[in-house]
């Protein structure tokens, strides 16, 4: 801990904070970081930038008979909320009125900067809030963005397996890059670095699920070395869950954290607000850490772990006791439920089945399942330990549901009362006992029902089309181009999976694409699975279990021994994933149940036609998670 005290300097237009680790600047009273004084370095954010576009919070929102648009958030208004000799707290609001109406976010907005005695960093955090009496509008995205200096800072870190040196953001532009089938991805084909060519760089490799995204940030590699890092020690406020993807670091280099978002999930998740519906939610705080190295034989990459460290330390003292804000609810004022989860398959085993590494949260009570698209309020999540035993803490008060999904059977539990969150409670819910669907004994299955592609078979890029990182990677799905392979590797006729002698890692594809005729012209595919029954049971009907990762303007056809029949079973036209374009290998879930009837079947070999029909994108398609066929109960 530092022994330097606290000081905050008023400069006019610009107000800094300074705890003799780190001095940070921002404008006044917009309150945009505009500098970042740290080890000797005077500014950490891109200098070339206009300081509107170095480190600040935005939104993308609509309106109702207005298009809305992006919006870097400025404050009008600039308080000092508290300066001691251990904290200072400084707020920038800006507030809604009605002449604004069409023009601004019907919201208030409180952006809120905290500098702590000792502390390698600062935090930040924001309070939204909507009045009933203001008019409809949707928030389709809000983050913190921070622009780091190019020429210091070109070493990426996401995970322990996903860090890599960077390339240049001038790489990307028209006279060095090429673009690709969305803006942002690029193919570079005259870098600055020779090393880099011919790889594409897509921000949307570098996207992880909310429950992973804790730490991530930039390396200087130069000496001093530096680190820069966004610490998000809880995702409770992010929407979605635990699954729902977001962006984290690109080139820029660039650092966000993303709140909410319709990236993978499309409008499920841009929430909408109605006149007359009050809403108020608190983002943050995330902290924003800074680490350095001056031993010249000391591995920058220590950086990365100690930024772990950081994170752990950030995590262990969630809910913060600092925050000024009477919105931001303490520790003493939130709750714990602890329970146990089990799983009852009588086609499994005849005894309770201990949940094992299930996902296990609290969220406003609606149907089974109806957490992941939940976009406006909190959600509080754990996983089960081996023996199915969960505990959450840290719950702001409230009524909730209590929610449920496991790694390896199908579907969603919900536990049937609400759960009521008070300051200080300590819930017990008794055993808790999942009855997954189930009709009869299992025929035959493909995949394994863990809500992603990811075990199915990915191809290899085509190698014009290389992120260097993802080659021998567990994350093979994350390269630019995969969906092109389909058509190379089934030129005229589509996938054929023979139960019992096809494997799904090698002869599933990963996602059912439309198939490429011309530069402008695709066509819907239709994949069949043979299997051989014996002993129908023509009085009673089979079931046909259809659990989908993902699906993007997409249909599921499904028909039984006749190609050319009527659908036994349609979807109708579902999801806005994209996650096909964005390597995603899951989105949204989908579980069909589809009857079959006995009679539509046949001694000896049967075939599901399994059709997406549409075909005006190559983007378009489904990411299947799991099949499952079942005798008659």
């Amino acid at each position: 801990m530092s022994s330097v005290k606290l000081q905050l300097h008023d400069k006019g237009n610009h107000v800094v904070m300074d705890n003799g680790i780190a001095r940070v600047t921002l404008s006044k009273p917009d309150g945009i970081v505009t500098g970042i004084e740290y080890n000797g370095i005077d500014n950490l954010l891109e200098v070339l930038n206009e300081e509107v576009n170095r480190g600040y919070w935005d939104l993308v929102w609509g309106g109702s008979g207005t298009a809305g648009g992006f919006d870097v958030i400025k404050g009008t208004n600039f308080e000092v909320i508290m300066k001691n000799e251990e904290q200072i707290e400084l707020s920038f609001t800006r507030k809604w009125d009605p002449s604004q109406e069409g023009k601004a976010v019907p919201l208030n907005i409180d952006k809120r900067f905290v500098m702590l005695r000792g502390s390698s960093g600062f935090y930040t955090y924001a309070i939204y809030e909507h009045l009933k009496e203001w008019p409809a509008f949707s928030l389709a995205e809000t983050r913190i963005a921070f622009k780091l200096r190019k020429e210091k800072f070109h070493y990426m870190a996401v995970t322990d397996d996903r860090q890599r040196f960077m390339p240049l953001p001038d790489d990307r532009l028209p006279d060095r890059g090429q673009a690709l089938a969305y803006p942002e991805a690029v193919l570079l084909v005259n870098p600055l670095e020779p090393q880099f060519k011919g790889e594409v760089d897509d921000k949307y490799q570098y996207s992880c699920e909310n429950k992973d995204i804790t730490v991530h940030g930039w390396i200087c590699t130069e000496q001093p070395s530096v680190g820069f890092w966004l610490i998000t020690p809880s995702h409770e406020y992010r929407t979605g869950g635990p699954q729902k993807q977001n962006l984290t670091s690109h080139v820029g280099p660039t650092a966000l954290a993303v709140f909410m978002s319709a990236h993978y999930t499309g409008e499920d998740l841009v929430p909408k607000f109605s006149e007359g519906e009050a809403w108020k939610k608190v983002f943050g705080p995330v902290f924003v850490y800074l680490n350095s190295s001056t031993d010249d034989d000391n591995d920058p990459l220590w950086l990365w772990q100690d930024a772990k460290s950081q994170m752990n330390v950030e995590a262990e003292i969630w809910p913060y006791s600092f925050p000024a804000s009477d919105d931001y609810v303490k520790t003493e004022q939130r709750g714990n439920v602890v329970g146990r989860l089990l799983v009852q398959d009588r086609y499994v085993d005849k005894d309770f089945i201990a949940a094992n590494r299930g996902y296990v949260g609290l969220a406003v009570p609606g149907a089974a399942g109806s957490w992941q698209r939940e976009c406006k309020e909190y959600q509080f999540w754990t996983r089960t330990d081996e023996e199915g035993f969960f505990y959450i803490s840290g719950i702001r008060p409230g009524q909730y549901n209590l929610y449920a999904w496991i790694p390896g059977f199908i579907g969603d539990y919900k536990y049937d009362d609400i759960i009521t969150i008070t300051s200080g409670c300590y819930i017990y819910v008794e055993d808790l006992v999942y009855q997954p669907p189930r009709n009869g004994a299992t025929l035959w299955e493909i995949g394994f029902p863990d809500r992603s592609a990811a075990e199915f078979y990915v191809p290899d890029p085509n190698p014009k089309y290389i992120n260097k990182l993802y080659q021998n990677h567990p994350d093979r799905f994350r390269q630019y181009g995969l969906w092109e392979r389909y058509a190379e590797l089934y030129p005229d006729k589509d996938l054929v999976y023979v139960v019992g002698s096809s494997d799904y890692r090698k002869d599933w594809f990963y996602a059912q694409v439309t198939r490429k005729k011309d530069s402008k012209t695709y066509q819907g595919t239709t994949w069949q699975i043979k299997f051989e029954l014996k002993n129908i049971d023509k009085n009673h009907s089979y079931n046909l279990r259809v659990a989908i990762a993902s699906a993007t303007f997409s249909e599921l056809q499904i028909r039984v021994n006749d190609a050319n029949a009527s659908p036994l079973f349609t979807s109708g036209l579902i999801g806005r994933d994209n996650s096909i374009a964005r390597h995603g290998i899951h989105g949204l879930y989908w579980l069909f149940n589809v009857e079959v009837a006995g009679s539509k079947l046949v001694e000896g070999e049967n075939t599901l036609f399994l059709t997406q029909p549409r075909s005006t994108s190559p983007f378009q398609g489904l990411m299947y998670d799991y099949i499952r066929f079942e005798a008659p109960s």
